[in-house]
C-alpha cells in the first residue's frame, strides 16, 4: 500500500512512513493511492465480532506490509484494553430509526482515543525498529491534545508538544493536558484561536530544516493513521443495524473534518452509506461550503462546543482531492486561493461533494435545548458537540434508513454547558475524579513560529 500527497509533489511513502511523517513535505496530506474495498460478504462477516477483530480486518489492507499481522493485532489489543465499555463503541437508541454511537469510553473520554491510542502503539513499534527519537507537535481545539498526551506520555523516544488556544477550551480539556507530570509532555497555551495553532503547526512542518533537526512528527487529524483508525467504528455500528443489506446514514459533529472523512472512506470501501451529514455549530464554515460552494473563512466565535470552533478544516483538503478525481494540481490551486482568502468549488466537484455529504448547523440556544430535551425524553446526557449532531440529525431522518449520530465526548468534559441546560453537573469517571485537584503545568506562548521553535529546541530531550 502506497500513499501520495494531495498536492502531488511529495515522496510516495508506505503506510508506516506516511504515519510518522504526518504532513507531506509539499504541504499536502497523505492519502492512499487506491482505497481497498471489502465485499458485501466480508462486511457482513464483521457482525458480532469483537471490536478488535473487526478493526484488524478493516485496517490491515491499508497497512500492507509495514507491520506484521502480530504487530497489528498486538497494537490493536493494547490500544483498546483500557476502554471502559466492552463493546468499545456501543450504540444507544434515541428514538425510531435514530441511534447514538458512544465514542467516549476511552481513557480521555473522547472519540480521539480510538485513533490516538492505536497510532501511539504503532509509533512505538516503528520507532523501536530504528532507535529513532521524534518530536511530536500537535494542535488541538480540545480533545486531540489530551488523547495525544495520554498515548505518548512517559515514552523514552518521544517528546510531545501540544498547542491549544489559550482560554478557548473547557476546564476539563485544559486540565487533561496540563496535569500530566511526565517530563516528555508539554502543553502550550497559544495566544490565538485553534486556526492560529493549526497554522503555526503547519509552519513548523513546512520549515524543512527545523523539521529534520528535531525529528518532527504529527498526530493531528492531518495524520492519515488518525483518519484510518476512525473508519472502524463506521463499519461496526453499520453492520449492527443491518448493513450491508441496507443503507445507513451518519451525522457527525465536525470541526476539522477528519471524523466525517473517515465515514467517506468506509463508503469507498463498500459500506452502503446513504448520506454523511456534517453537523456544525455557529462557526459553520463547512455547512456554508456544502450549501453554497464558497469556502470563505470568517472570524471564529467562541461557543459551547469549543472543539468545533474552527474555520480552516484541514481534512476538507482530502475531500476536495477525491471530489476532483485525485487531481493534485486542482487541489494545490484551491489551497493557494485559501491562503489568499478563500475559494469557490468547481461545479463538478461541488456536485460530487453534495452527492455524499449533507449538512446543518445548530445555534447556541438550539444546542442547549437539544441537551435539555434529549435528557428529558431519553435519559441520555449529551455533551454540547454531540447535541449539535443530534439536532442536525433529526432534520435528516429518512424512513427505512437508520441514522447513527456520533457522540464524540463524555458530557463530564463540558459540565458547565450541561449544567446550564439541565441543572445537573455530570461527574467525571473514577479515574479522573481528582482531576480538578491535580497541579497544572502551563506554558503560554506567542502566536509566532520563531517563539515556538525556540521553546521546542529548549525543552526537547536531545
Amino acid at each position: 500500500m502506497r500513499y501520495v500527497s494531495t498536492r502531488g509533489s511529495a515522496p510516495v511513502l508506505p503506510f508506516d512512513e506516511a504515519m510518522l511523517t504526518g504532513l507531506a513535505r509539499d504541504g499536502g496530506l497523505y492519502v492512499p493511492e487506491a482505497v481497498p474495498t471489502l465485499s458485501p460478504k466480508q462486511i457482513a462477516g464483521l457482525e458480532g465480532l469483537p471490536y478488535e477483530e473487526a478493526a484488524y480486518l478493516v485496517l490491515a489492507p491499508f497497512i500492507g506490509d509495514s507491520f506484521t499481522r502480530a504487530e497489528i493485532t498486538g497494537a490493536i489489543e493494547r490500544a483498546y484494553a483500557g476502554f471502559a465499555h466492552a463493546a468499545r463503541a456501543p450504540l444507544v437508541q434515541l428514538g425510531p430509526g435514530h441511534h447514538l454511537l458512544e465514542l467516549f469510553h476511552g481513557p480521555t473520554l473522547a472519540f480521539k482515543d480510538f485513533a490516538m491510542q492505536l497510532i501511539g502503539q504503532l509509533f512505538q513499534i516503528a520507532l523501536a525498529r530504528t532507535g529513532r527519537r521524534i518530536t511530536i507537535v500537535g494542535a488541538t481545539s480540545g480533545d486531540t491534545g489530551s488523547a495525544a498526551i495520554e498515548a505518548f506520555r512517559g515514552l523514552e523516544n518521544v517528546d510531545v508538544f501540544i498547542l491549544y488556544p489559550h482560554g478557548r477550551v473547557s476546564e476539563v480539556q485544559r486540565r487533561q493536558m496540563t496535569t500530566p507530570c511526565e517530563a516528555n509532555v508539554h502543553a502550550l497555551a497559544i495566544d490565538g484561536t485553534f486556526d492560529d495553532a493549526q497554522a503555526r503547526l503547519k509552519d513548523l512542518f513546512n520549515d524543512h530544516g527545523f523539521r529534520d533537526e528535531v525529528g518532527l512528527a504529527g498526530v493531528n487529524s492531518i495524520n492519515w493513521g488518525r483518519v484510518l483508525a476512525q473508519v472502524v467504528y463506521y463499519f461496526t455500528s453499520a453492520v449492527s443495524l443491518g448493513a450491508p443489506h441496507r443503507e445507513v446514514a451518519f451525522t457527525v459533529p465536525t470541526g476539522n473534518f477528519g471524523d466525517v472523512l473517515a465515514g467517506s472512506v468506509a463508503k469507498r470501501m463498500g459500506m452502503p452509506v446513504a448520506k454523511l451529514v456534517v453537523a456544525t455549530n455557529q462557526n459553520d464554515i463547512l455547512h456554508r461550503v456544502l450549501t453554497t460552494g464558497e469556502y470563505r473563512p470568517a472570524t471564529v466565535a467562541p461557543s459551547l462546543s469549543p472543539s468545533m470552533d474552527i474555520q480552516i478544516s484541514s481534512n476538507f483538503e482530502r475531500a476536495l482531492w477525491w471530489a476532483h478525481d485525485c487531481d493534485a494540481a486542482a487541489v494545490s490551486r484551491l489551497m493557494a486561493e485559501l491562503g489568499a482568502g478563500g475559494f469557490t468549488v468547481s461545479q463538478g466537484a461541488f456536485e460530487a461533494l453534495r452527492e455524499l455529504y449533507a449538512s446543518g448547523r445548530a445555534s447556541e440556544e438550539e444546542t442547549l435545548d437539544t441537551i435539555r430535551r434529549t435528557r428529558d425524553e431519553t435519559g441520555e446526557i449529551l455533551c454540547p458537540h454531540s447535541a449539535v449532531a443530534v439536532k442536525v440529525a433529526q432534520e435528516h431522518l429518512q424512513p427505512g434508513v437508520p441514522m447513527i449520530t456520533l457522540a464524540t465526548a463524555h458530557p463530564a468534559k463540558f459540565p458547565a454547558a450541561v449544567e446550564r441546560a439541565t441543572g445537573l453537573r455530570p461527574k467525571l469517571p473514577p479515574h479522573l475524579a481528582d482531576l480538578m485537584g491535580r497541579p497544572e503545568r502551563i506554558t503560554e506562548v506567542a502566536n509566532d513560529v520563531a517563539a515556538l521553535q525556540a521553546l521546542i529546541r529548549e525543552r526537547r530531550t536531545a
